[in-house]
């Protein structure tokens, strides 16, 4: 007996857009249960084009009008086939077939293109299919799909909820996990279901098979070597301010390529970065950019460490906050409206994150302590001080039992609440 798919928090927005007749695209890592989202909601005489696979990859490479043909021998159909192009990156010409079908007729197909990589499109010059299209991008697991240990409390206030929608609440979720398994082993869907056992193997096939295979694939990376020590020093470097120059002298690569690279992780969605609060009045503010991996497991795999609860004590704190950073990261995508900064001055002033949603700034501390003090909140009233029309109120995210209130504008949130 086949098991019921786990509960995904896009899954009522993708069913509505599904409905309507625009071609719709999707985007996300590898490994994100895009697949599995469309094998759920698409119906089962659904055309399905694996370009994943090697032969059916070589076959649409070779032969251009070979997707035109299988989809104009579809019987035609009062509702629209759906035809689904699994990997489509990796035959840019089918986006061209596409926009040629779709212009004919809008409403005999309803096409359906998934992807792990925008960087072969980016680089062809691919057709995107501006104005016929639905972009979508699925994330790995947010806390609303994968619940946490202890509950969430009732009465607790998040600096950027993400709610289900009505009538959308969950009756399959992914399993409860506490703070260590996530610090450890990150929130793909495949190693959140998979057995403790077995993780720490599945990012590390993530981190070598899928990265390798997709870089050699498409002539991405002239010298392997480099670009794995490169993955390494980017992966311990998550989270930090990124250092063009000191991964350069380390790789002993130019600094034109290690931004390249960089760019590399970003157009395979494994990576983005936070941009550097720039609303400030002060003088002496730092603009380079975050970088972060998308996910905990992932990055410690690509820093070339075994995933396990044990290593989270090697370095807490930090691994703490860029959990924190990519929560937040991927309900700012979600949501829409939002954008994700930081905050850091040459004279030590540092606010880890700031949330800016619907013209509203929320600043966001992270702290591994379990007690919390309105002394590690002096940063938070500051940035409150300075900018009183549009930040209101600031949270500590942290390892306190309860919400807390340190300050009539700040609350020590405990990170089951985020």
């Amino acid at each position: 007996m086949l098991k019921p798919m786990f509960d995904r928090w896009y899954a009522a927005e993708l069913t509505a857009s599904l409905g309507r007749p625009y071609v719709q695209l999707i985007f996300g890592a590898r490994q994100t249960g895009k697949t599995t989202l469309l094998n759920a909601l698409l119906p089962p005489e659904t055309l399905r084009v694996d370009l994943a696979n090697p032969e059916q990859r070589s076959r649409h490479l070779a032969d251009p009008g070979h997707f035109l043909k299988l989809c104009r021998d579809l019987p035609a159909d009062r509702e629209g086939r759906f035809v689904f192009v699994d990997e489509a990156q990796a035959v840019p010409t089918v986006f061209d077939a596409v926009q040629h079908l779709y212009d004919k007729d809008k409403r005999r197909w309803r096409f359906v293109l998934c992807g792990s990589s925008a960087r072969k499109l980016r680089k062809t010059g691919a057709n995107l299919l501006p104005g016929r299209c639905f972009y979508h991008r699925l994330y790995p697991l947010t806390m609303a799909e994968h619940p946490p240990e202890p509950k969430r409390i009732d009465y607790a206030t998040s600096p950027l909820p993400l709610e289900w929608t009505p009538g959308a609440v969950p009756t399959n979720p992914f399993p409860v996990w506490g703070l260590d398994e996530r610090l450890a082993y990150g929130a793909l869907p495949g190693v959140v279901a998979a057995e403790e056992t077995d993780r720490a193997r599945i990012l590390t096939g993530f981190t070598l098979v899928h990265l390798e295979e997709e870089i050699r694939r498409e002539a991405l990376v002239k010298d392997w070597g480099a670009f794995v020590r490169f993955l390494e020093l980017a992966a311990s470097e998550s989270g930090q301010i990124l250092n063009y120059a000191g991964i350069a002298q380390e790789t002993g690569l130019s600094q034109p390529t290690v931004k390249s690279h960089y760019q590399l992780l970003e157009d395979m969605f494994i990576g983005f970065r936070v941009p550097a609060y720039s609303g400030s009045q002060r003088k002496n503010l730092l603009s380079t950019p975050r970088f972060l991996f998308f996910d905990m497991g992932v990055r410690h795999a690509a820093a070339g460490l075994r995933a396990a609860r044990e290593i989270v004590q090697v370095n807490p704190g930090e691994f703490f906050e860029q959990w924190v950073g990519i929560e937040l990261w991927k309900r700012v995508q979600y949501l829409g409206e939002s954008r994700l900064h930081y905050l850091r001055t040459r004279d030590g002033m540092e606010v880890d994150y700031i949330v800016e949603h619907r013209g509203t700034l929320t600043p966001v501390e992270v702290k591994w302590s379990e007690k919390p003090t309105l002394q590690d909140a002096r940063h938070l009233l500051t940035f409150l001080e300075e900018h009183p029309k549009r930040a209101k109120h600031g949270y500590i995210v942290c390892r306190c039992s309860a919400p807390l209130r340190l300050h009539d504008q700040i609350t020590a949130l405990p990170w089951f609440c985020l």
